[in-house]
């Protein structure tokens, strides 16, 4: 594969995690009939969720979700994904049973069917269709925030889900809580001659890099977010800061901003050593020589791939 600069290479495929073709039908949430309805239909589709996996079964190179009826659902926290233009309802169920499958193990016995099997949306999130990548994004984001948030923050009283499961009451004090999302940025970082910026973080094994991140801290605007944490990672002071597109990261539970930033003339840097063991810039052509010997980037499910490939101007191989 030949670098891409200036040969009008296709724009990169849309954000993984960003899809759904399904309405969320935000205005039956607190319709416990309509809810009840839906969930005695057996044309209602149930997905299970366990500790971020969910079963699926291989099409044809690509994966399909495997969902149930609501007689069939395992019990546990229930959800309302949403409606999709045929009229089908989707329930989430988040099932706190231990005894679930390891992920790739196949499932072939009823209610799931031949061919199931565990994964996780990380490794299928792109392999998935619209229709599936939204549902599972939706789903895993629910079920971690159940299966953290049990108690109410106030008295530690458990707490009981709402009808369509995006909130949770306390019986004691009656306060109600909502899942929380924490923003985190995610920014691509160039020189005065184009090159990126890639580093490696100091959790990661072999020759992975990727651009940097951090999360947002109280009272700062996502620009701000991006400036401070290039300066703490990196050393260098960066200009132009502007928004490229986001995607949720349920995991657990991360809204990723992507931005794109320039670095001031003549910045070195000068890595932290705390959260990155090395940072350098790359050219295409040495990004390309470096993919080529080894060096590994973000899987394609991550908006840091996407990003990456936007600027390089088209797709970069995999090792």
């Amino acid at each position: 594969m030949t670098s891409p600069e200036g040969s009008g290479a296709a724009q990169p495929a849309p954000l993984a995690l960003s899809r759904g073709t399904v309405d969320r039908v935000t205005v039956r949430r607190d319709d416990q009939d309509w809810i009840d309805r839906a969930w005695k239909d057996p044309g209602t589709r149930v997905l299970v969720v366990h500790r971020g996996r969910a079963l699926v079964r291989d099409a044809n190179g690509q994966a399909e979700l495997v969902f149930l009826a609501p007689e069939q659902a395992p019990p546990g926290t229930r959800f309302l994904l949403g409606q999709d233009a045929g009229r089908v309802v989707y329930f989430g169920v988040s099932d706190p049973r231990p005894d679930w499958p390891a992920d790739g193990e196949p499932v072939d016995e009823p209610p799931a069917g031949p061919g199931a099997h565990p994964a996780a949306l990380r490794d299928v999130g792109t392999v998935l269709s619209d229709r599936d990548a939204g549902l599972l994004t939706h789903a895993v984001a629910l079920a971690n925030w159940h299966d953290t948030h049990t108690h109410c923050p106030l008295d530690g009283t458990p707490t009981v889900p709402d009808p369509a499961g995006h909130s949770a009451r306390c019986p004691k004090d009656g306060t109600q809580h909502f899942p929380r999302t924490d923003p985190a940025v995610i920014m691509l970082i160039t020189d005065p001659q184009d090159r990126v910026l890639l580093a490696s973080n100091t959790r990661w094994p072999g020759r992975r890099v990727s651009i940097l991140a951090g999360f947002v801290e109280p009272g700062e605007s996502l620009e701000q977010a991006v400036i401070r944490e290039v300066a703490e990672e990196a050393g260098i002071v960066v200009t132009n800061v502007r928004y490229v597109a986001s995607q949720p990261w349920p995991m657990p539970r991360s809204l990723m901003v992507g931005f794109r930033a320039e670095a001031v003339p003549g910045e070195v840097i000068a890595v932290d050593h705390d959260e990155l063991t090395e940072a350098h810039w790359y050219s295409r052509a040495d990004l390309l020589a470096a993919i080529q010997d080894g060096l590994a980037l973000p899987g394609p499910v991550s908006i840091a791939r996407h990003i990456i490939e936007a600027w390089y101007g088209g797709p970069l191989p995999t090792p």
